[in-house]
């Protein structure tokens, strides 16, 4: 089931909330079952048989969860780490299994020239992130940062409808306490700053992300087919991706945090106007938050502390104490492209996603090795600098989404050529025209006529420009909410003029005319571009 369809909004949603808030009047106990079985029902109304396939993962889960906290009171720590490798080689096989066998299968076709065939398998919705949250609940386990788990809280946790199928990634930790505390009783503030998320999100998704799809798969399509992509094409269907997947991205994670928010449940948050970083670091640090963040505490920081250790038994220097060379490489380069490699896997089986991947962890190391030379004057003038840094990552972000929304490598080196001017360079007939006496000069820099309007290429640079504005200039939704607490752990700058939500007619005007643009789009063509995830 969608966050945008008629049987969630109209249906799922009202009937949960309502029947939650009934049973919380006599048994706490019984309002989060039926929280829980109503996640269940949620997760398999596309394909009931995905149940048949998560519900033993999860018991496996958490057995090992509970074997490991056995063993850590007992503290038999060798018992708890056997349970903690088992249960992370048997969530990765898992994962495996269903979301890359067939890619494991073409690289080896592709590269030693076997025959293998490949087969048709389900993939469970949502499978990364219910599989990214059970392995980190068994480190933190592990750890000691979780000390009791019950089965009832497990399945509460794994299962919670709003961070299912699409995240945000949620930790044990963070969330069960917020169950805890649970009142089970309708407040006012929850519902309004719930409900408020959501159609913003319901806004983001249908009207904005939805309206530029069409005109950006018309010229991937034109790419598969074989099309040659000129300049303006090229780049103006990596923009409109990016644009695209960020507004459906965000979209979908506010009508996450909001559907959690009815319940009075905070999620993280996932998006803070990562379009706005004027690095690619700070960019991972806004853009999806939650993937970087496990990213970071469960594969980056143990790899670092181990090859950092490796260098120390060898008597070589940390990365810190004396950045040479040997530590750069070892200390920061490699475990940067393993870590951004995996992310690239983690959103796909594709070549696609791979390269994408490895080059945000080029983009990133870079980045790194120029806060080490870079001149003071650089970071001195921020005023001046920061404007030229949000430009330059702009620029290998939306070249990076090229690669991403392609469907083979074929298609993204039609792509970056085509951004590289090497198919050359074509204006649409009437504003070639329109140029008058800059025609000659147009013609001797080897500018043609012929782009055609069949793209349509004024409705695309409208959305671009459009999206681009809001994404650029608007303050996103959290911070607009920042003084009611729309998501957990999270806090603006201190220093934020962005308009504030408040309980008045006008803003009941804006988040109606909102929901109402939204819910007016709801019978029309959507695509969920996180089945692969």
């Amino acid at each position: 089931m969608l966050f945008n369809s008629y049987e969630f909004i109209l249906g799922f949603l009202p009937v949960v909330a309502v029947i939650f808030f009934l049973l919380g009047r006599t048994s706490r106990v019984w309002a989060l079952r039926w929280l829980t079985l109503s996640s269940l029902f949620f997760y398999a109304w596309w394909r009931p048989f995905n149940v048949v396939i998560i519900v033993p993962a999860i018991l496996i889960n958490y057995g090992l969860a509970r074997a490991i906290l056995q063993a850590n009171g007992k503290d038999d720590r060798r018992s708890a780490t056997m349970c903690l490798v088992l249960g992370i080689v048997f969530n990765v096989a898992f994962l495996g299994y269903f979301k890359y066998a067939n890619f494991a299968a073409t690289v080896s076709n592709d590269v030693f020239g076997t025959e293998f065939v490949l087969s048709q398998i389900i993939l469970p919705l949502g499978i990364s992130f219910i599989t990214f949250q059970k392995i980190a609940l068994l480190v933190d386990a592990h750890g000691g940062r979780v000390e009791h788990i019950s089965f009832e809280d497990y399945c509460l946790f794994v299962l919670f409808f709003p961070q299912l199928i699409a995240g945000p990634i949620v930790h044990y930790r963070e969330l069960l306490p917020q169950f805890h505390r649970f009142t089970c009783i309708v407040d006012r503030e929850n519902l309004s700053v719930g409900v408020t998320l959501f159609l913003f999100g319901l806004f983001k998704k249908l009207v904005l992300a939805d309206g530029i799809a069409p005109f950006v798969s018309s010229i991937y399509d034109q790419a598969s087919a074989g099309g040659a992509l000129s300049l303006l094409p090229a780049w103006m269907a990596a923009a409109g991706f990016t644009l695209q997947i960020y507004f459906d991205f965000s979209g979908y994670t506010d009508m996450a945090l909001g559907s959690a928010r009815v319940f009075g449940i905070r999620l993280p948050p996932n998006f803070d106007s990562p379009l706005k970083a004027s690095s690619i670091i700070e960019f991972w640090s806004r853009w999806h938050m939650t993937l970087t963040r496990f990213l970071t505490a469960y594969v980056y920081n143990p790899l670092l502390v181990w090859l950092t250790r490796r260098r120390l038994a060898r008597g070589l220097p940390g990365y810190r104490e004396r950045p040479t060379a040997g530590a750069f490489v070892e200390l920061l380069l490699l475990p940067t492209l393993l870590t951004m490699f995996l992310s690239g896997v983690w959103h796909g089986a594709g070549y696609p996603f791979v390269l994408w991947g490895v080059l945000h962890g080029v983009f990133i190391v870079v980045n790194h090795a120029w806060r080490r030379v870079a001149p003071a004057a650089w970071t001195a003038r921020a005023a001046y600098t920061r404007p030229i840094g949000t430009v330059v990552t702009l620029l290998c972000v939306v070249v990076s989404m090229a690669i991403f929304r392609a469907p083979t490598i074929a298609v993204a080196t039609e792509l970056i050529g085509g951004m590289a001017g090497l198919n050359g360079i074509a204006l649409p007939e009437r504003i070639y025209a329109a140029l008058g006496p800059l025609t000659p000069w147009l013609q001797q820099a080897g500018v043609t006529e012929g782009l055609g309007f069949d793209l349509p290429f004024v409705r695309l640079a409208a959305w671009i420009v459009l999206l681009s504005a809001i994404a650029l200039g608007l303050p996103n939704t959290l911070r607009m909410l920042r003084q009611h607490d729309p998501a957990v752990n999270w806090e603006p700058a201190a220093v934020d003029r962005s308009p504030k939500w408040q309980p008045s007619l006008a803003w009941a005007v804006v988040v109606a005319a909102v929901g109402v643009a939204g819910l007016s789009r709801l019978s029309a063509p959507s695509e969920f571009l996180y089945w692969q995830f």
